[in-house]
C-alpha cells in the first residue's frame, strides 16, 4: 500500500509594497509628456517632431523607471526588489537585515540595496512620534496604553520594514528560502533610454 504524499503547503499571493504617490505622479507626468510631445509631432515643423520623438524615447523610460516600476514583492520564500534599473531577488535565508534610516535598505550577501518603492519620510516619522508623545503626556502611559501595538505609532516606511523583518525572521530557516542573491539589469528600461540618448546626440550633431 502506497503512502499518500503529504499535503502541499498553501500558496499565497505575494505581498506588494509600492508608493501610491509615485504611481499618481508617474501617470500625470506620462500624460503631460505625451500631450506635449504628441502635439509637437503632429503639428510641429522642421526638426521639432524629431526632437519630440527623442524626448518621448528618453522621457518615458525615465518616468516609468522612477515612478511606476519600483515595487517590492515578498512571500514566504523570497524578497523581490524591483528598482528603477535593476531587479534583486533575495531568498530569506540570504537576507542579513532590513532597515529604514534615511532610506529603506536591504542588506544581503555583504551588499546594500535600496528599496526605492518604500520612501522614508523623516517629517512623517517626526510627526508620528510627536503626536503619540503628546497623547501619552496627556493621557498618561498606563499598563493598558503601553500594551498598545507599537506599529500603530510608526511612520509608513517603519511599519513596512517591521512587517518585512517579521517575514524574514519567520521564514529564513525554510528549506525553500535558501539560495544566493540574483541581480538582473532592467534592459526593457535601459534599451529605449539608450535609443533616446543616441537619437538626441544625432539630432544635435546634425543640427
Amino acid at each position: 500500500m502506497t503512502t499518500p504524499p503529504p499535503p502541499a503547503e498553501p500558496v499565497y499571493a505575494d505581498r506588494t509594497y509600492r508608493s501610491p504617490a509615485a504611481l499618481v505622479a508617474g501617470v500625470l507626468l506620462l500624460g503631460l509628456l505625451g500631450w506635449l510631445c504628441g502635439d509637437a509631432i503632429v503639428r510641429g515643423t522642421g526638426r521639432a517632431p524629431w526632437f519630440a520623438g527623442a524626448s518621448l524615447l528618453l522621457g518615458v523610460p525615465l518616468i516609468v523607471a522612477f515612478t511606476l516600476r519600483p515595487v517590492v514583492f515578498a512571500n514566504d520564500d523570497r524578497l523581490r526588489v524591483r528598482n528603477p534599473f535593476r531587479l534583486i531577488v533575495a531568498p530569506w535565508g540570504a537576507v542579513d537585515a532590513l532597515r529604514a534610516a534615511y532610506s529603506a535598505e536591504l542588506l544581503a550577501g555583504g551588499k546594500k540595496y535600496q528599496l526605492w518603492s518604500i520612501p522614508v519620510s523623516l517629517r512623517q516619522r517626526k510627526r508620528a512620534n510627536r503626536t503619540f508623545s503628546r497623547r501619552d503626556a496627556i493621557t498618561g502611559t498606563s499598563a493598558g496604553s503601553a500594551a498598545a501595538p507599537r506599529e500603530d505609532r510608526r511612520a509608513t516606511a517603519d511599519r513596512t520594514i517591521a512587517e518585512l523583518n517579521e517575514l524574514h525572521e519567520r521564514n529564513a530557516g525554510r528549506p525553500s528560502a535558501q539560495g544566493g542573491i540574483t541581480v538582473r539589469w532592467a534592459y526593457e528600461i535601459l534599451a529605449p533610454l539608450a535609443a533616446g540618448v543616441v537619437m538626441f546626440v544625432v539630432l544635435l550633431a546634425t543640427g
